[in-house]
C-alpha cells in the first residue's frame, strides 16, 4: 500500500527544511513514506529551494519529476549533453535520478516541486489541473492521492473530516477501503497518484 498513514492535511507552514543530500541547496519536505519508521523512503514530496547554480543530489534506483512552482526559471544540464529549461508558470520534466545534472538559474532564485519515487516499488503520475468546481478521488488499498494546492482554496466534504486546504497546503488520501473524497473550490491544484508497481489496481 502507497501510504501506511491515514488521509490528512499538511498545511504548508508544517513542511520540513533541511539540507540537500549534496550540501548545494535547500528543501521543504512535505511528505516521505515509509514501510517503517527507520525504513528507506518508497516515495517523497518536498520543495526545492535553489538559490545558485548548482548540482543535483544523485538518487540511484529513483525516478522522479521537477515542477517550477515560483521564480524566472531553471535549466536542467545533464552530463550527457541533454538540457531541458523549466520556464514559467509550471514548467515540468521527468527523468532518472541517477542522471548527473546542473541547475542553472536563469534569472534569480526558482522553488522547484519535487516528486521522487522509487521504481521498483512506485509507480507515480503527476497531474497539473485548475481548480473549477468538484473533483472526486477514490482512495483505497493500492492507490493514494496528494494533493498540492498551487493557488486559490478548496475544502473537503463533510464525509472525509479533512480541514480545508489553503495555498501551498498538501492533502494525502489514504485509505484501508475504498473511500470517496470530493473536495471543491477554485483555484490550481497538483494531483499525485500513487500506486504500488505491479500491486493491486482501483
Amino acid at each position: 500500500m502507497p501510504s501506511t498513514q491515514p488521509s490528512r492535511v499538511i498545511p504548508a507552514n508544517e513542511y520540513r527544511r533541511e539540507r540537500w543530500r549534496n550540501g548545494f541547496g535547500w528543501t521543504r519536505e512535505i511528505h516521505a513514506e515509509r514501510p517503517e519508521p527507520a525504513a528507506e523512503w518508497t516515495w517523497r514530496l518536498s520543495i526545492a529551494e535553489i538559490e545558485q547554480d548548482a548540482p543535483f543530489s544523485a538518487f540511484p534506483g529513483v525516478d522522479r519529476e521537477l515542477l517550477l512552482l515560483r521564480g524566472n526559471g531553471l535549466r536542467l544540464r545533464f552530463d550527457d549533453g541533454d538540457a531541458h529549461l523549466l520556464e514559467p508558470p509550471h514548467g515540468r520534466l521527468r527523468f532518472a535520478g541517477e542522471r548527473a545534472l546542473v541547475g542553472e538559474l536563469v534569472d534569480g532564485p526558482t522553488h522547484d516541486f519535487n516528486l521522487m519515487w522509487r521504481r521498483d516499488a512506485i509507480v507515480a503520475e503527476l497531474l497539473h489541473r485548475p481548480l473549477v468546481g468538484p473533483m472526486v478521488f477514490f482512495a483505497g488499498p493500492g492507490t493514494t492521492w496528494a494533493l498540492h494546492l498551487l493557488a486559490g482554496e478548496a475544502r473537503f466534504d463533510a464525509a472525509s473530516s479533512l480541514p480545508p486546504l489553503r495555498a501551498g497546503d498538501t492533502a494525502l488520501l489514504a485509505e484501508p477501503q475504498r473511500t470517496r473524497h470530493l473536495l471543491d473550490g477554485g483555484g490550481e491544484l497538483l494531483v499525485i497518484r500513487l500506486e504500488p508497481s505491479g500491486g493491486a489496481r482501483d
